[in-house]
């Protein structure tokens, strides 16, 4: 369902109410997630979106900010496959996608599948990584297969890799190119909680062995399915058009009445316009409707903008980041 075809309000209406009813098990997620993570209800929501949307987070934060087991929560509540990969600077693409071992008794070489075939994958510090490891991911997200010598196999589905990487420590690093940071659909930055919610992670966590009591109240199957609702939902061409605007004057801000062209080397592709209305559907989803309002787009927009706007050395000089530059074109361009 598009805003091209000719969509009654009834249709959206009967839309709306089986989307309620397949929603709740995501809801339930979310407050199930909760339960163990104090504090990280945008990170716990973005997950779901890219869970949703089928595209993958980067994930920026200090350490101890509960990233990984946020991440571990969510496959609990999904009760599917999880891997944890610690990249490190002398990891080797076939430790990710695997290689291919010679059996002497059967003179032949057999698949040695690597742990990048599970549903959802926590890259840690994926920037301690070389570039060689850091393109065998990137591979692996984009085109949803694995090549080893001669074979081509498709990973599991959903598939969703959940990126982390410190904005603090920068020696032994090998910081992700823009065109690679472009292929994850958000980039949510993870800040403190505050004090109310520091006393409740000291209530909760202070002891020597803490639990995740995460318990499993969705499937694969199910995350699949809402996949199809979401493709469903409704656009109107207004919200179509707020999204291009929001895209294009990362690209021609003087075309909106903004003196930000010397901040600007790059601006969003056209991946940043099918990412926002992908994720502006999977938040309508969540909130349990059949159409999209231009508040569903406002509220992801900074999280699929942040990381596709390149700065001149002029915007660093003045201490200006894409997040600000990313702001001011939302406060900017008129809402429909």
């Amino acid at each position: 369902m598009t805003s091209t075809t000719s969509v009654t309000h009834e249709q959206i209406e009967s839309l709306s109410k089986e989307i309620e009813a397949h929603s709740n098990p995501f809801r339930e997620l979310i407050a199930e997630v909760g339960n163990t993570i104090v504090g990280q209800e945008v990170l716990i929501h973005r997950m779901l979106v890219g869970l949703l949307a089928n595209g993958h987070l980067l994930i920026e934060g200090v350490p101890g900010l509960a990233k990984t087991t946020a991440v571990a929560c969510l496959a609990k509540g999904i009760q599917t496959d999880f891997q944890r990969l610690q990249f490190t600077p002398d990891l080797l693409p076939a430790d990710l996608i695997g290689t291919l071992i010679y059996r002497p008794q059967d003179q032949e070489f057999v698949v040695q599948k690597g742990p990048i075939f599970s549903n959802i994958i926590l890259a840690d510090e994926i920037n301690r990584a070389p570039a060689k490891v850091q393109s065998a991911l990137l591979e692996a997200m984009q085109e949803r297969q694995v090549t080893i010598g001669s074979h081509t196999y498709p990973l599991d589905e959903p598939f969703l890799v959940m990126a982390t990487q410190n904005p603090v420590e920068q020696e032994g690093t090998y910081p992700l190119p823009e065109a690679q940071m472009d292929r994850f659909m958000l980039k949510v930055v993870v800040n403190y909680p505050n004090r109310d919610q520091e006393l409740e992670i000291l209530e909760r966590m202070s002891t020597t062995n803490p639990q995740i009591a995460t318990k499993a109240v969705t499937s694969p199957a199910e995350i699949l399915g809402a996949r199809k609702l979401v493709d469903r939902i409704y656009v109107d061409r207004k919200v179509q058009e707020y999204i291009v605007d929001l895209v294009i004057a990362t690209r021609e801000p003087k075309a909106y009445g903004l003196a930000l062209e010397e901040f600007i080397q790059y601006g969003a592709s056209p991946r940043a316009t099918i990412n926002l209305t992908l994720a502006a559907k999977a938040n309508a989803f969540l909130h349990g409707r059949g159409h999209v309002l231009p508040a569903d787009v406002k509220e992801i927009a900074l999280d699929v903008l942040r990381h596709r706007v390149i700065l001149t050395y002029e915007a660093e000089a003045e201490e200006k980041t894409s997040e600000d530059i990313v702001r001011t074109i939302m406060d900017a361009v008129p809402v429909p």
